[in-house]
């Protein structure tokens, strides 16, 4: 099968072949550069000129000529793409406080790692079995923290502004039923209470990390008994314990 670009160059060719035959032809127009006239002899020059860039633009056009980037969603990776992923909401009014909150968390977050990877490094030596055990718990209640902003996003990503808008009226349709539209509220509260759920988990896991914080200051003995007996790290195991459980 011809590809389309190639249908394309064929046909300008075409129409400009039939252009052409119409134009010099003596049964047509019957333009000649032998004519007494100056102005039919420019208008053959002109028309050849034309006919050459035609082809010349054409060929370009359909056969070199790149093809546009079509560009995909962009990739959530950073801290900054989660916070500019979580804006593009805030415009919506059912999730403004959602999205105040998350945006909150997020900058929340951020502070908590700083403040507790400043507070490892004066208490432990990075070479340190003590360091490396704090350190890989908040790495992973950190990407507990994204992955859950994460899903919140994929949640809402469902959904356009048009659809949070219709759903908004959708009591006042009075073409669906109210079979049709009570279950479409159940689904939409559904996606909600989702959003709500995971708000609340990470607004637990800021709370462990403030606990971690205040448990670390206090911190007696350096030894690793003492650092896995922390009420605050058994706490925080269990919370990473219990949502992997349940995402999977």
């Amino acid at each position: 099968m011809v590809e389309p670009k190639f249908k394309n160059f064929i046909l300008l060719i075409a129409v400009v072949i039939v252009a052409n035959i119409l134009v010099w032809s003596r049964g047509f127009l019957g333009v000649s550069f032998s004519s007494e006239s100056p102005l039919v002899v420019a208008f053959g020059a002109a028309f050849l000129a034309g006919s050459f860039i035609a082809l010349i633009y054409g060929s370009y056009t359909y056969l070199f000529k790149p093809k546009p980037v079509v560009k995909t969603k962009k990739e959530v990776v950073t801290h900054e793409d989660y916070v500019d992923a979580m804006k593009s909401y805030g415009s919506i009014q059912v999730l403004r406080n959602d999205v105040d909150l998350a945006l909150n968390q997020l900058e929340r977050m951020k502070n908590r790692k700083m403040k507790l990877l400043e507070v490892l490094e004066q208490r432990f030596d990075a070479s340190e079995l003590s360091y490396k055990k704090f350190y890989s718990v908040v790495h992973a209640v950190e990407d507990l923290f994204y992955k859950n902003i994460k899903s919140i996003l994929n949640k809402l990503g469902v959904f356009s502004v048009s659809d949070f808008a219709a759903i908004a009226d959708l009591k006042k349709n009075k073409k669906l039923s109210a079979k049709i539209i009570e279950e479409k509220m159940q689904v939409y509260n559904e996606y909600l209470q989702f959003v709500n759920d995971s708000l609340n988990t990470n607004e637990e896991i800021l709370l462990k990390l403030d606990k971690l914080l205040l448990e670390i200051a206090r911190l007696g003995s350096l030894d690793m008994e003492s650092i896995e007996n922390m009420s605050c790290m058994k706490e925080i195991d269990a919370l990473i314990k219990q949502t992997k459980l349940y995402k999977d």
